[in-house]
C-alpha cells in the first residue's frame, strides 16, 4: 500500500509504502500527485519511504512505476529513496548517474534530511 507523507513540503511528491504495492496504488495515488506537482512546478521532486520489502511490490506496480519514470523522464529534478535497504541504496546511487535529475538514498532515520533534500537540494546541518 502506497500512501502520501502528509507532512513533505509542498514542492515533493512523498509517499511511503507499506505491505504489499499494487498497480492500483500507483494508478489512483502516485500518477494523480506527481502530475499534480509536475503541473505546479515544472518539475518532479520525489520521494519514496521504502517501509516494505521490494518482493511486496507486485509486478504491476513496477511496471507502473518504470512508464511514470519514463513518462516524466525530462521533468525529474530531484528524488529521494528512503530505505534501510543496503541493494536498494546502491541501485540508486548508480541510477543516478543514468537518468536526468539527482537522485540519492537516505537511511530510514534521515527522512526528515531526505524530504529536506528534495524540497531544497542540500542536506541539513547537523
Amino acid at each position: 500500500m502506497i500512501t502520501i507523507i502528509p507532512e513533505a513540503p509542498e514542492n515533493v511528491a512523498a509517499f511511503s509504502a507499506t505491505g504489499e504495492v499494487t498497480k492500483e496504488d500507483f494508478e489512483k495515488l502516485v500518477i494523480p500527485r506527481v502530475k499534480e506537482k509536475v503541473d505546479e512546478f515544472g518539475e518532479l521532486n520525489y520521494l519514496l519511504y521504502l517501509d516494505t520489502d521490494l518482493d511486496k511490490f507486485t509486478m504491476g506496480a513496477w511496471l507502473e512505476d518504470l512508464l511514470l519514470g519514463l513518462k516524466n523522464l525530462a521533468k525529474w529534478n530531484r528524488t529521494a529513496i528512503v530505505t534501510d535497504k543496503k541493494a536498494v541504496q546502491d541501485f540508486t546511487d548508480i541510477f543516478s548517474v543514468l537518468m536526468p535529475g539527482e537522485f540519492k538514498s537516505f537511511p530510514k532515520e534521515n527522512l526528515y534530511n531526505a524530504l529536506y533534500w528534495c524540497k531544497n537540494g542540500n542536506e541539513v546541518e547537523v
